[in-house]
């Protein structure tokens, strides 16, 4: 005897008129136990109501939009054979019968569907659906329970996984693909000699006070991840050193109307640049890579050098290439064009790629020194604070002079590079930025 059953939200613990974000089926639709059916999400959490037997659905009730609560009509399901009541056949043409049961009552398919259920206290019956579901703060994956289940039985993370399904939706092959990448890709601890990091604990900030949940922009969470990875695994030393600027920066001055006239903005970081590409060729190691295995360094004989540009989404790297061909009025025009498409969201993938150092420059915003982490598989970065007046000593006069100096930030590759290069690579940038003369040559 078919069955055509009034499938309902079930006890969904301390959850009253919710939204309908998703709704997973429609009339015809062929379902198994365990199928999402929709998904509710409220200001705190999100869930999957999932089908309670398999079967097929008849009339969907309910749509996008919809509030929704304990005892709300979701759908008619035709219930399969094992759903049903078989002990005894019933003619072909007898109707089908019409109960109402909601989706965390129906009985495992070996019991028979009771034709009045009796009602269930929540204070003594455990909330299936509540156990199944995974709550969390915010947003989080969409996956059906099964593959919940599923991703359970292998201990994929969900938060880590990408859905390839409808909105983004989990599905089991998304699951697997994870699992192999996981698997395949070097891990860190063989680097830091099997030690591993500490889950971070999942605190209710919420109980301290008011609090806000702010999405990560896109931008943000790729890079996060990347700088995560380039801390722990490239062992980072930062050198520090200044320049004294001052007749490059009377010298810049004096370019800023023949810049001007040939549409660029000529600033310091061109200069840096010119002067980066030089040291990168006095010292070889700057401008080279560990390979994969880490058993041979990969020096590049090309010059593309990468700047951090700020954005209203995060930090983005594009690369000027061939930095060491180019004059300082051309480095300048590179700059500004992709620095606006940066802004604008326009920086094509070849745009990001192929740099060989990076040079971070906080010089408009301030500071004193920091340091930067290392853009691997590069194995240096500058960074560059605020220029300030600072007295330096001249032995000639024997008095000290007002003086325009930079402040410099080296980090580099303590595998690939020792503290007596790197202290080389930042003397030969200072003695670059002082003399404007040398930069030409």
């Amino acid at each position: 005897m078919s069955q055509i059953i009034e499938v309902k939200v079930p006890d969904i613990g301390n959850f009253d008129s919710v939204d309908v974000i998703e709704v997973h089926v429609k009339a015809g639709d062929s379902v198994n136990a365990d199928d999402s059916l929709l998904t509710l999400e409220s200001d705190k959490a999100s869930m999957d109501i999932p089908a309670p037997f398999a079967g097929t659905v008849k009339e969907v009730r309910i749509q996008v939009g919809d509030k929704a609560s304990q005892g709300t009509l979701i759908a008619l399901v035709e219930a399969g054979d094992s759903a049903g009541e078989t002990a005894k056949p019933t003619p072909a043409a007898a109707p089908p019968v019409v109960t109402s049961v909601a989706a965390a009552e129906v009985p495992p398919p070996s019991m028979p569907v009771p034709e009045v259920p009796k009602p269930i206290q929540p204070q003594s019956t455990p909330n299936p659906v509540a156990a199944r579901a995974e709550f969390a703060p915010g947003k989080m994956p969409h996956a059906s329970p099964s593959v919940r289940k599923f991703a359970r039985e292998l201990g994929a993370d969900l938060a880590r996984v990408t859905g390839s399904g409808p909105k983004g939706r989990i599905t089991r092959e998304d699951i697997q693909a994870w699992v192999k990448g996981e698997l395949t890709r070097p891990r860190a601890e063989a680097a830091t000699g099997g030690m591993s990091v500490l889950a971070m604990p999942a605190i209710d900030f919420s109980q301290f006070g008011p609090v806000e949940s702010q999405p990560m922009p896109r931008i943000k969470k790729i890079s996060g991840a990347n700088l995560h990875r380039n801390w722990v695994t490239a062992p980072h030393v930062t050198q520090f050193d200044s320049a004294d600027i001052t007749d490059l920066e009377d010298f810049r001055k004096s370019m800023q109307d023949e810049a001007a006239k040939r549409g660029v903005k000529l600033t310091m970081l061109a200069f840096l640049m010119k002067a980066v590409a030089n040291a990168l060729r006095a010292y070889p190691n700057f401008n080279a890579s560990l390979s994969p295995a880490g058993d041979e360094l990969i020096v590049k004989q090309y010059y593309h050098i990468g700047f951090a540009c700020d954005t209203p989404d995060g930090l983005v790297v594009p690369v000027i290439r061939d930095v060491n061909q180019k004059d300082v009025l051309e480095i300048a025009r590179d700059l500004g064009e992709l620095s606006a498409k940066a802004r604008e969201r326009k920086l094509k993938l070849e745009e990001m790629q192929g740099g060989c150092f990076t040079i971070s420059s906080l010089g408009g915003i301030g500071g004193t020194a920091f340091t930067p982490i290392i853009n691997c598989p590069e194995v240096a970065i500058l960074g560059v604070s605020r220029s300030s007046i600072e007295p330096v000593w001249n032995p000639q006069t024997k008095a000290f002079d007002p003086r325009l100096t930079l402040p410099l930030s080296l980090s580099y590759d303590h595998r690939v590079i020792d503290g007596a290069d790197g202290a080389r690579f930042t003397s030969h940038l200072r003695m670059m930025l002082s003399d404007v003369r040398r930069l030409l040559l």
